[in-house]
């Protein structure tokens, strides 16, 4: 494996950071696949949240985007994908309510309406049970689900 300098890796890791929006945890995992010492670690990315490459309320702000429009998920699977990341829940918070409750339930109902057409059921609770099982694989919560159902 090749040895970096210290500014080699600084310049690779605002690199890496300015491709597109990253927390500390994965710059981390990434300056540690590149093999570097523990104590230019710290120093590198002290110096990517100095000059702005890492900002993780930024980073929160677009994860949620992403993950809301383009993989359909729901506020408590965003959540949870935040939390494995080592994010603090005032930032997850701040994020996950950027997302516009209307437009939040229309996703929901436009995904069981599609869901629906795939679906095979006997009685009306069956389809209702498999409705409300596939919005919370989704990540969405009970009560947002019981009211889109409901409205189906």
């Amino acid at each position: 494996m090749k040895e970096y300098s210290y500014d080699e890796l600084l310049h690779k890791a605002a690199s890496y950071c300015s491709i597109s929006e990253h927390c500390i945890s994965e710059v981390e995992l990434k300056l540690k696949t590149w093999g570097i010492a523990a104590d230019k670690l710290d120093k590198i990315t002290s110096k990517l949240i100095e000059q702005d490459f890492i900002n993780e309320k930024r980073f929160c702000i677009a994860f949620v985007k992403d993950k809301f429009h383009f993989n359909k998920w729901g506020k408590i699977k965003i959540s949870y994908a935040l939390k494995q990341k080592g994010l603090d829940n005032s930032l997850i918070n701040n994020a996950l309510n950027t997302i516009d409750e209307g437009e939040y339930q229309e996703m929901l109902a436009e995904l069981l309406k599609a869901k629906l057409n795939t679906l095979k059921w006997e009685y009306e609770y069956e389809k209702m049970g498999k409705l409300f099982n596939f919005a919370q694989g989704r990540g969405f919560e009970s009560a947002i689900i019981d009211k889109v159902v409901r409205n189906l």
